[in-house]
């Protein structure tokens, strides 16, 4: 199956076609969940029944990302808790597919079949806040987490250097740069400064 047959690329295989010169898409893109999870299709998150296309992000968010996913991989990889995996790794949340900026798996929930995307959602996942992004289409993807079992989510905002931590709908915790955050029960023993991660 590829992208073509389902109506993601025309034709000519011609992708820009399907996005105006602001880089939105001209159509939505729709097919089922199991016909998603069957493709080949990478690039894409699945949200409501609908392909949204992940356009590459900006230096500063690759920093960003960077400066939390160096620490928090080495912490897990050197006290053996799991997996953390990148900003193109998908996991099945709900109804939807979601790639966060970073993801990390506990060893015990780790699938068997490392050739697709994960089949169950993160225990923590984090996103980092794009110019692009529609801050409603983010809060949407934080409770779709919950929702799907994810103990703790991450949303770092890079215009106030703020990480939004949240356990649930209702516990919720905003720390500034002046804080350090911590993996608290979920990737137990790891910290790092808030400042650290907008350097």
């Amino acid at each position: 199956m590829n992208a073509q047959e389902f109506g993601a690329l025309p034709p000519d295989g011609n992708s820009d076609a399907l996005f105006s010169q602001e880089g939105l898409p001209l159509k939505p893109i729709k097919m089922t969940l199991a016909e998603f999870l069957e493709s080949d299709l990478e690039g894409y998150e699945y949200i409501k029944g609908e392909l949204i296309p992940v356009p590459p992000t900006s230096l500063e968010h690759g920093n960003i990302t960077t400066n939390l996913f160096l620490p928090l991989g080495l912490y897990v990889r050197e006290n053996q808790l799991g997996s953390v995996y990148m900003p193109d790794t998908g996991f099945r949340v709900g109804e939807h597919v979601l790639m966060p900026d970073i993801a990390f798996l506990a060893s015990a929930r780790i699938p068997d079949d490392l050739s697709k995307a994960s089949p169950i959602p993160p225990d923590l996942a984090v996103e980092v806040v794009s110019p692009t992004d529609v801050l409603y289409r983010v809060e949407e993807k934080v409770f779709a987490y919950l929702e799907a079992g994810t103990q703790l989510v991450w949303v770092l905002k890079p215009r106030s250097k703020t990480v939004t931590i949240y356990r649930s709908e209702t516990d919720i915790t905003l720390l500034t740069r002046n804080d350090t955050l911590t993996g608290e029960n979920v990737v137990e023993g790891f910290s790092c400064q808030v400042a650290e991660l907008f350097e």
